[in-house]
């Protein structure tokens, strides 16, 4: 099995995680802008230490980071911390489902993010696999009720849910642009670098702007600590897995195949919820697995 495909596997295990965690967080004193901090705040440190620790046990240094890498990078982070800021106000919506299937546009927007930003074109199988799992998201994501998924289209939960899919695929993009202007053959190397250039802006700016318009939740970030070092390691392990995938494959491949996370999903509302999976829930396993294989076979 390709190291990208293993690596995004891992990461989106890990993101499943994460969101847990940013539910149990969402729930408390923070607000959505603050839960986002704490992610980056916890992981800043543990990044820092592992890529240094990566560094110093390969004997390798620190690389030249160019003007292009940092367009690419903060264009990236910014991406991902309005996209974060999106998905933790989904979770006070009711219809949360509903937005977070238009979340998963977000294999599409990245597919043409790539091409626009990064000339990066998909084949046709390509192409092919990410409809049949865009049925799969579909069929997963939707909860029954009256009206259905079109009805309900007009939503709060709608706009959020398509909104931080055009900013995840945006971060994907910046992300991938950003560690293919590290010159280096380690793949972990510039996933790392990057990792932690980016990480460390994140919490830098968001503590600005926390300080300045939000007093007093930089305090309760604090206070939340036992949940938040969590999930800032959770975090950190989530996104040097994304990171890593992302210089070795082509963005839009990558977030095809982290829709597996709706898979782990299930798995945990079966197994630790104790939770029924129903029928429609079952195909739309079904079609992901499907979109899965294919990716696996044609790349």
């Amino acid at each position: 099995m390709d190291l990208w495909i293993i690596v995004t596997l891992s990461a989106a295990f890990f993101q499943t995680l994460r969101f847990m965690l940013h539910k149990v967080l969402s729930g408390g004193a923070l607000t959505a802008t603050s839960s986002t901090f704490a992610r980056f705040a916890y992981a800043a440190p543990a990044a820092v230490l592992v890529v240094g620790g990566y560094l110093i046990g390969t004997g390798q240094g620190w690389p030249d980071l160019s003007p292009l890498f940092w367009a690419y990078a903060l264009f990236g982070a910014l991406g991902q911390i309005l996209a974060t800021v999106c998905v933790v106000a989904l979770f006070r919506q009711r219809n949360f489902a509903v937005g977070i299937t238009f979340k998963k546009t977000e294999v599409i927007q990245t597919a043409l993010l790539g091409l626009l930003v990064l000339g990066e074109h998909i084949s046709a199988a390509g192409w092919g696999a990410i409809l049949i799992g865009l049925v799969g998201v579909l069929l997963l994501s939707d909860t029954p009720g009256p009206g259905g998924l079109l009805r309900r289209m007009g939503s709060r939960a709608v706009a959020l849910g398509l909104a931080s899919g055009m900013f995840f695929a945006v971060s994907g993009v910046g992300y991938r642009g950003a560690s293919l202007e590290i010159a280096s053959a380690a793949p972990v190397l510039r996933a790392g670098v990057t990792l932690v250039c980016v990480v460390v802006s994140q919490a830098i700016g968001m503590a600005l702007w926390l300080r300045v318009f939000e007093p007093g939740q930089i305090t309760a970030v604090w206070a939340a600590r036992r949940t938040a070092l969590w999930l800032g390691l959770t975090s950190m392990a989530g996104s040097l897995s994304w990171f890593t995938a992302f210089t070795l494959q082509t963005a839009a491949y990558v977030q095809a195949l982290g829709q597996v996370e709706l898979v782990f999903s299930l798995m945990a509302s079966a197994l630790f919820f104790k939770e029924r999976i129903t029928r429609r829930e079952l195909t739309g396993i079904g079609f992901l697995c499907l979109s899965v294989l294919i990716l696996a076979l044609v790349l």
